[in-house]
C-alpha cells in the first residue's frame, strides 16, 4: 500500500514539474518568437492588405482546456466574407482562399499569430488540435474530457499526422461527411495518444518533427 501511494505521489510530482517546465518554455519561446518575427509578420500583414480587402487577422472561436472557449488568432487567408460563403471545412482548392492565403496556408505562416494565444495561456506550443465546438460535441464524452484536460497546441501529434487534411478533403465528394465520419474519430484518437504520451521530451520531439514536416512534400 505504501509503495502504491509512493508511486502515485511520484507520478503527480512528475506531472506538476512537466506542466511548470512546459508553461515556462511556452512563455519564453512565444515571447521571443513574437519579438524576433515581428518584421516578418509586418511584411505578411502588408501583403494581406494589398492582396484583398478586409482585416489582417482572423479570429475563430475554438474550444480550449476544460471546455473554455477562446478566439484562436491567425493571419486571414480567405475572403473577408468567407463564413457566409461556406462552412468550417476548408479544402485545398477552396475558392474562398486568397492568393496570399494559399502561400500562408502551405507554409503554415498563417499560424504565427497563435504565439499570442500561447503567451496568454490559451494555448501551448504543443498539444491537441483546437477544435470548433460543433465538432467537439461529436466526440465521445469520456475521450472529450481527457483531451480537453490539457491546453490545445499550435502543433502536435495530430497536426503533424493530418497536416495534408485540406488536400485529402478536396478528393472527397462530401468533405463535411468525410470529416465527421472518418477524420474526426482518427484525430480524436491521435489527440488521446498525445495526452497519454505527453512529456517534455515528447513535446521537443514534436517541435523538431514539425519543422521537418514543413519541408516535406505532400
Amino acid at each position: 500500500m505504501m509503495s502504491e501511494r509512493g508511486s502515485e505521489g511520484s507520478a503527480v510530482t512528475t506531472l506538476i514539474v512537466y506542466e511548470v517546465l512546459k508553461r515556462t518554455l511556452d512563455i519564453i519561446v512565444a515571447g521571443l518568437g513574437l519579438l524576433l518575427l515581428l518584421p516578418l509578420m509586418g511584411i505578411i500583414a502588408l501583403a494581406i492588405k494589398l492582396d484583398s480587402p478586409g482585416s489582417v487577422f482572423f479570429a475563430h472561436e475554438r474550444v480550449g482546456q476544460h471546455g473554455r472557449k477562446f478566439k484562436v488568432l491567425k493571419f486571414r487567408t480567405m475572403m473577408q466574407d468567407a463564413p457566409r460563403r461556406g462552412g468550417a471545412i476548408t479544402t485545398k482548392h477552396d475558392p474562398r482562399i486568397t492568393r496570399i492565403g494559399r502561400i500562408l496556408r502551405k507554409t503554415k505562416l498563417d499560424e504565427l499569430p497563435q504565439l499570442w494565444n500561447v503567451l496568454k495561456g490559451e494555448m501551448s506550443l504543443v498539444g491537441p488540435r483546437p477544435e470548433v465546438e460543433k465538432y467537439v460535441q461529436l466526440w465521445e464524452p469520456t475521450l472529450r474530457n481527457i483531451v480537453l484536460s490539457v491546453p490545445p497546441g499550435i502543433t502536435g501529434l495530430t497536426q503533424i499526422r493530418y497536416r495534408h487534411e485540406e488536400a485529402l478533403l478536396a478528393q472527397q465528394p462530401d468533405p463535411e461527411k468525410y470529416y465527421c465520419e472518418v477524420l474526426l474519430p482518427l484525430k480524436l484518437a491521435s489527440d488521446m495518444e498525445y495526452v497519454q504520451r505527453r512529456s517534455l521530451a515528447f513535446d521537443l520531439y514534436l517541435l523538431v518533427r514539425t519543422i521537418r514536416a514543413l519541408f516535406e512534400r505532400e
